[in-house]
């Protein structure tokens, strides 16, 4: 399955919001640089549906707030 991520690094607070089926916001604490951030939304992303970190990918938009993640 596919879903699409809007990225919010530097947040106050982490927390997964979903827009519809198959669309999320996701906030993260950690900075945008060295692949932190989306480290941290993977991790966000695999606790919100109940799964193991390596079973998120992403996919498409490593540099960009508009990403791809594939949930295996």
């Amino acid at each position: 399955m596919r879903i699409f991520v809007h990225a919010k690094p530097r947040a106050k607070a982490e927390r997964v919001e979903q827009l519809d089926a198959s669309h999320f916001a996701v906030a993260v604490v950690e900075p945008p640089k060295n692949g932190e951030a989306n480290r941290a939304i993977i991790h966000a992303l695999a606790a919100h549906f109940s799964l193991s970190p390596s079973r998120v990918r992403l996919v498409s938009g490593f540099s960009s707030r508009e990403k791809i993640f594939e949930i295996l």
